[in-house]
């Protein structure tokens, strides 16, 4: 069963605060699952990280984010500087696997909510990463949408918070990398400001802040991302939007389902909402150097979850 919040906020450790987690029947995910995946990284990191849920990795590994999607985070961490044990602190909005990788439902997220308010008030972060559409509409916003939330600071009780898109969508949707890129140049701005001002990146050295200007934003070369396998991308290299209300609308559907793990079924894990139909070619001019991220150097191969 669910303990009351109030009992949660009185735990002082997060292992304990774990073990009474691995109890919870607040929701029908638990008997659906393996076990829950509680969380992952340095209680006492200043950063966390938040995703939408585990998938079939993660349920099978008790960790969040080691699918493919993990992986690249893991490479999106590595190029900001910041190392997964030492510097974050990673969950998700729901710590049991829903079936087929479906997306939480408003329900699932309620019932699931106390024990991350729990985490966080342990970790007391001063910055959070919103991982997707999930954590965005969770925890800020239910009406919110990520392609027009993201890039922007949210600040609420003193926590800063950056929603950005969930790595399983720059997967599906590799133009989508620039923006994401670009947001977390921003979290590395913001970590020098507040934690450590000698905090050292290194595709991101300090006194790179700023937009890349306009004739070089959209001109990356395929695969030199900063956190792609053998890049050698400069600091700041990528970033940017994608131009146009097409490029916009392909953005929103890539970001709709962010699912960590396994294969959906057909047509649950690109959802398109009403009228964000995606253009052919995802809006963007030929030329304009949409570099694809080598998905199966460092991932793994084709195999796994996506998370």
């Amino acid at each position: 069963m669910a303990r009351p919040e109030a009992e949660l906020m009185r735990i002082h450790d997060m292992a304990t605060l774990e073990q009474v987690v691995k109890g919870c029947t607040a929701c029908g995910l638990r008997a659906g699952c393996r076990g829950v995946v509680f969380g992952d990284g340095n209680p006492s990191a200043r950063l966390m990280l938040i995703g939408e849920g585990p998938g079939a990795d993660e349920d099978r590994l008790g960790r969040p984010f080691v699918g493919r999607a993990g992986q690249l985070l893991d490479r999106i961490l590595a190029a900001c500087g910041f190392d997964r044990q030492r510097h974050v602190y990673i969950a998700n909005i729901v710590k049991c696997r829903p079936p087929g990788n479906r997306t939480p439902t408003p329900e699932e997220r309620a019932a699931c909510l106390p024990n991350l308010r729990a985490q966080m008030w342990l970790v007391q972060p001063v910055i959070v990463v919103l991982l997707g559409s999930t954590a965005l509409q969770a925890l800020v916003d239910p009406a919110a949408r990520i392609s027009r939330a993201r890039g922007q600071w949210i600040v609420r009780d003193g926590v800063w918070y950056m929603p950005t898109y969930h790595p399983a969508a720059l997967l599906r949707n590799p133009a989508l990398k620039r923006e994401c890129w670009h947001d977390f140049k921003k979290v590395i701005d913001k970590y020098r400001e507040l934690v450590d001002p000698a905090h050292v990146a290194p595709h991101y050295p300090p006194g790179a802040e700023g937009p890349a200007p306009a004739a070089d934003r959209r001109r990356v070369p395929a695969g030199e991302e900063p956190w792609a396998a053998g890049s050698a991308a400069a600091a700041g290299s990528a970033g940017g939007p994608v131009a146009g209300a097409a490029g916009a609308a392909a953005e929103e559907a890539a970001a709709t389902r962010e699912p960590e793990g396994g294969t959906p079924p057909a047509g649950s894990r690109d959802r398109v909402p009403p009228g964000d139909s995606v253009p052919s070619g995802n809006g963007v001019p030929p030329g304009d150097g949409v570099h694809q991220l080598n998905l199966f150097d460092q991932a793994g191969g084709e195999g796994g979850s996506r998370r």
